[in-house]
């Protein structure tokens, strides 16, 4: 699978080969199986969201091991339900409202399936602008390789005799922006590391600006909030638990360490320790934001209104905000285009020119 994949991507591996050869062909054959097992891990996961989202029925673990790509290589019936098991922890961590109940109506069998209405977002009623914001959106996380692999999994649930809904769209399953799930090696790296229940060593900064630290971490899980992917786990260097986001990793995640030696500890919440820790971050400075008139009420929210002033023909408003997290912040004045500028600081200003020079630049526009 992953080597098909950098086939039809262009990528290539390079290597230093010695009189032999043999060195390189083993660190190559090391590396392509670390990364077929990181994928494999990620699609099944997916293809388990799929077809648990497709069907109003409730699928018995039988059923999902024949049907969903990425359980039929369990070795034995004991391998494939300590797999299935840390699956469904797994989703459940990623606050995936995953459902336990009969699969019938005389029937004391257990399916599970996910809960559709919990699962999707609720109508919602869109502005002229938002529209169109949500449509240059749209154009920037477009995935046509999760369309396909959602279109395939659909069609062997079909096959397997399982109902799948026809207004169940391949949509149910959005892609997520690269910059916000981290680069997808680190991701498989990690999920890998957790299964296998090893420590990793991998470079991490606390904000854009700030230097790459090397952390030794035993991780626990890997969780979403508010669009982000976080890592939550033991730090060893500090003795505390600590999240790490993954869009601020290094490139290179070093597994060491023995296997199963690193397991979530009992009745830990991981969802619970990244939304403490995020919701509360302190206040590091202030910035200064010009807000067109009728525009910004998220920003005229978070802050307070300190003058009035004109740009580009413009009446606004001049509003002070705390800055909790500069990223944050930075995308959300970036998505108001030019119904908002930064005034200060000028790194805050620096880093909302270039997210939106970076939209222009990969959005088509056409005549």
């Amino acid at each position: 699978m992953w080597a098909g994949t950098a086939a039809r991507t262009g990528t290539s591996i390079t290597c230093s080969m010695m009189s032999n050869g043999a060195p390189a062909r083993a660190w190559v054959a090391e590396r392509i199986t670390l990364y077929r097992v990181a994928i494999s891990k990620v699609e099944r996961l997916m293809n388990l969201v799929i077809a648990l989202l497709s069907t109003r029925q409730f699928l018995t673990a039988e059923r999902i091991r024949d049907s969903v790509a990425g359980y039929e290589e369990s070795a034995s019936d004991e391998a494939f339900s300590r797999m299935f098991e840390r699956d469904k922890s797994e989703l459940r961590d990623l606050g995936i409202p995953l459902e336990v109940g009969p699969v019938g109506r005389y029937s004391t069998i257990e399916g599970y399936r996910i809960n559709r209405d919990a699962y999707e977002l609720p109508d919602i009623d869109l502005t002229d602008e938002e529209a169109a914001a949500v449509a240059v959106a749209v154009q920037m996380w477009e995935s046509p390789e999760l369309a396909a692999a959602a279109e395939g999994a659909l069609l062997k649930l079909r096959a397997a005799g399982i109902h799948v809904e026809t207004d169940a769209a391949v949509a149910s399953v959005p892609a997520v922006p690269a910059h916000t799930r981290g680069s997808e090696p680190v991701l498989g790296k990690l999920l890998v590391a957790i299964d296998e229940g090893r420590a990793v060593r991998f470079e991490h900064r606390g904000a854009n600006n700030a230097p790459y630290l090397m952390r030794d971490v035993e991780p626990w899980g890997v969780v979403t909030r508010c669009g982000r992917w976080y890592l939550v786990g033991h730090d060893r260097d500090r003795d505390a638990v600590r999240c790490f986001r993954l869009s601020r990793m290094g490139e290179h995640v070093t597994p060491h360490g023995p296997a199963s030696a690193v397991r979530k500890p009992e009745g830990v919440d991981l969802r619970a320790i990244v939304a403490r820790v995020t919701s509360t971050a302190p206040v590091s400075g202030s910035a200064t934001v010009w807000v067109a008139a009728g525009r910004g009420r998220e920003l005229r929210r978070l802050g307070r209104v300190t003058g009035v002033r004109t740009v580009d023909g413009r009446d606004g408003a001049v509003i002070e905000l705390p800055i909790r997290s500069h990223g944050w912040l930075a995308g959300l004045v970036t998505s108001l285009g030019p119904d908002a500028v930064v005034l200060a600081p000028e790194d805050l200003r620096a880093d909302v020119i270039a997210r939106l020079r970076s939209v222009v630049g990969h959005t088509e526009v056409r005549a």
